[in-house]
């Protein structure tokens, strides 16, 4: 098994998005990259902390590739977009990619080479070395599960039904 931490604007729809995916084991909803350790979310709203929201998704490279993650993750942001994803605005809705090996580093960063030919803005999606990773409260995981009407900016649809569970 493998982790990728990616940072989409608000963790729900990135943690519903690829927790659906074949070949995705699990997802832990989380803050990750900040100024300090165990974030609240309250802290992590109000700017005390300076975290992303992320989502760290464990997966089998068997059933679903790093190339395709990528894949599925420009699928459901706005790479050109600073600080906001959907009506969610804030330095917690950054996007971003974030690596714990150099060989994932490597693919993120061709991919967005190849990517930016798409697009006339430059992709400000960060592509940075985990520092830290630690996990939302109890509550946010599995949010919209649990809250099948809640909040979510990311058309969960965009995931193709072969590559669904």
């Amino acid at each position: 098994m493998k982790t990728l931490i990616l940072a989409g604007g608000c963790f729900w729809g990135v943690d519903a998005y690829f927790r659906q995916l074949k070949g995705v084991v699990d997802t832990k909803s989380g803050y990750a990259n900040g100024n300090k350790e165990n974030p609240t979310y309250t802290e992590v709203c109000n700017g005390v902390a300076t975290h992303a929201e992320a989502v760290k998704i464990t997966y089998d490279p068997k059933g679903i590739s790093l190339d395709q993650l990528l894949e599925h993750f420009f699928r459901i942001v706005e790479p050109t977009s600073l600080n906001r994803q959907g009506n969610d605005v804030g330095i917690q809705y950054r996007s971003g990619i974030y690596y714990e090996d150099l060989e994932t580093k490597a693919t993120a960063d061709a991919y967005i080479v190849k990517e930016q030919q798409k697009y006339k803005e430059k992709i400000v999606v960060q592509v940075e070395p985990l520092t830290q990773f630690f996990l939302a409260e109890d509550y946010h995981q599995d949010y919209l599960e649990k809250n099948p009407t809640g909040y979510c900016h990311i058309d969960l649809g965009l995931a193709k039904a072969d590559e669904v569970k």
